[in-house]
């Protein structure tokens, strides 16, 4: 559990961990993957001394997991993918549908 948490806080850790593992998600990335959403709702929420450019103008968590969790069959946003693609530098991908860029990152 992060430091300098709530009990708020430790009941979102515990909720994502347990989801996580639900999953099939490892013991340990599980922890990793609730550390890190609720460091980043802290950050969002002021709660943090220091928060990264990232962790506040980023999209939020819960926003991104909403997403994910409607989507079905969908699967990622256009802008998810549009992300992926520029850190993989992929060359047009300004000008790409969502299934050209599905296609371009191999999915």
């Amino acid at each position: 559990m992060p430091r300098g948490s709530n009990a708020k806080r430790e009941r979102q850790y515990e909720h994502i961990k347990e989801s996580a593992q639900e999953r099939g998600v490892g013991e340990e990335r599980a922890e990793e993957i609730a550390a890190r959403t609720v460091n980043k709702a802290r950050a969002r929420a002021g709660e943090s001394r220091t928060a990264s450019r990232t962790s506040i103008e980023d999209m939020s968590s819960s926003r991104r997991g909403g997403l994910r969790s409607h989507s079905g069959a969908a699967g990622p946003t256009r802008d998810q993918l549009y992300e992926e693609a520029k850190k993989k530098n992929i060359h047009g991908r300004s000008n790409m549908t969502k299934d050209e860029l599905a296609r371009a990152l191999g999915r």
